[in-house]
This record gives structure tokens, sequence and C-alpha cells, in this order.
């Protein structure tokens, strides 16, 4: 299904088309114009001083207006623009959003600009962090999906309906996969190292998928290139999904302990589509600002 902003954005445009060839013949005259007066110009800029050339060529370079293609480019963004303005006053923030906001555990850092969001939180004396991103509503590879037989077997339904049949997709209206929204979860413990566990938020629930530990903690963080080395060369411990049962389990409890749990998950896949849109709207505006500068 095509959202409202891919509908605004196919808008056609035979405007701009229908002014070619005027376009075209104002340039081929002033050509012609210009060409007439080349003897003349060229006469009386010989008798002209460097710096009057100078002044002379700046000053005209000043008043140029912006060209035709700028103003319906800004034209184009305020569309933009006021389509956005008008969701933004249509859609309302989620409810659990408000709620997880308010109630949750975490404490939220939202960087206006920035694609990642960070949630913290202290659990006796450990810190923990956990940070998404909304760069993977971009990233999703929907035909990786499609193609992964693991993932076509959950389609079945209690009927045995599959995609493609008649009757509700993934989500009960249209046939769209489901978001999966990454999460890096960091625990950290004073002067014992930090467990950094890689995760994903996907159908309101927390799927783990690696651990690792380091006795250094600044190194699952890894924010320099040094540190990305240097945590490279630990040993990462085996796919989670290939450890003990009864040990994936006690681990997942232990996470959930400490809030990486349902909860999250649910706000964490709402919050990225709330985020994407508010930024989007301030890349409109940011971008209209500089074209009309």
């Amino acid at each position: 299904m095509m959202s409202l902003r891919a509908v605004a954005r196919s808008a056609p445009r035979a405007t701009a088309l229908t002014r070619a060839p005027s376009t075209v013949v104002s340039s081929m005259m002033g050509r012609t114009q210009a060409s007439a007066r080349v003897a003349g110009s060229s006469l009386k800029s010989a008798f002209l001083r460097p710096q009057q050339l100078s002044a002379f060529s700046t000053s005209l370079l000043r008043r140029n207006p912006l060209s035709e293609t700028d103003e319906e480019l800004s034209a184009k963004l305020a569309g933009e623009i006021e389509f956005e303005n008008e969701l933004d006053d249509t859609a309302s923030i989620p409810s659990n959003v408000k709620d997880y906001i308010e109630n949750g555990p975490f404490e939220l850092k939202d960087t206006a600009g920035a694609e990642e969001v960070v949630l913290t939180r202290t659990f006796g004396d450990e810190k923990i962090t956990v940070t998404f991103s909304i760069s993977d509503i971009h990233n999703f590879d929907q035909d990786a999906f499609d193609e992964d037989p693991a993932l076509a077997d959950e389609m079945e339904d209690g009927e045995g309906r599959k995609e493609g049949e008649e009757g509700e997709g993934f989500d009960g209206e249209d046939n769209e996969p489901p978001i999966r929204c990454r999460l890096n979860v960091v625990v950290e413990k004073p002067g014992k190292g930090a467990l950094q566990v890689e995760a994903a938020a996907q159908d309101g629930v927390v799927v783990v998928e690696n651990l690792y530990y380091y006795k250094d903690a600044a190194l699952a963080h890894a924010g320099s290139p040094d540190a990305v080395h240097k945590a490279q060369d630990v040993y990462p411990g085996p796919p989670f999904n290939s450890l003990d049962e009864d040990l994936q389990v006690l681990m997942e409890r232990y996470l959930e302990d400490r809030g990486i749990s349902q909860p999250l998950a649910l706000f964490a896949l709402d919050y990225i589509g709330v985020k994407e849109q508010k930024e989007y709207g301030q890349w409109l505006k940011n971008l209209k600002g500089f074209i009309d500068a």
C-alpha cells in the first residue's frame, strides 16, 4: 500500500515541462542579442579600469535572482512541509509511547537531527544503556525477509493460509512484513567490565542474538576506531541460539529483570516511526532554508 508521503511525492511534473519551450526560446533570443552587442561592449570595456570591471561584475552577481529551478524547488519543498504539518496535526503519538516515556524505567535521550535514540537507567549498581536507530526503517530488507524459508513458514496461520493467498497478510491489514528494530544493550558494573547484548525488537518481543563480555567497559560502546579494533580482538563467544536452552532462558529472564522486555520492544518499534516523521519534517525545513538563502 502506498503511503501518504509516497502519494505526495508522486505529483506530476507537467508544469515544469510545459515551461521548457519558452525558456529555450528566451535563451536563444538572449544569445542573439548578446552577439549583436559583442563589438560595442568590448570597445567600452577597453577604457574601463580593472577596479571598475571588478566592481561591475560583482554587483551583477549580487543582483542575480534565484533561477527558475530554485524557485520551483523551493515551492515544492513548501508543499512537502505543508503536507507533513497536516500529518502532524492529524496523527497522534501512540498511547504506549507516551506511557512508556512517563512511567517506564528508562530515561529517554533523543537528540534532534541524530538517528540514534538512547535509553539509560540504573539497576542497583549497574548502568544499563539501550540504543536503537531510525535507520532500521530505511534499511529493512523486505526481499531478504520474503526469501527466508524460516520466516515464510511463520506466515501460516491456523487455517494454513500463506502469503499471496486471499486474506490478511503479515499484520492483518496488508501484506507488508513487520519492522524489525535492532537493540544494542550494554550492562556495566563498576570495575567489573560490561556485558553487551545484540538483540532485536520484532512482533512486540525482544529476540536476543549475540552477547559479549568485555573487561574494559569502554569496548562495549566502541566509540572510536581504536576501541572497535580492540573489541574485535576479544573472543565473542558462540551464537546465542547455540547455547544450552536452559542458559538461554535464564539469560532472557536476566534481561527482563532489567527492563529488556516486551514493553521496551513495543516502545522501540513505535518510537522509531514517531522520530522518523519528526526528523523528516525538520530535514525538509533545513533544505528549504538552504535553497532560499
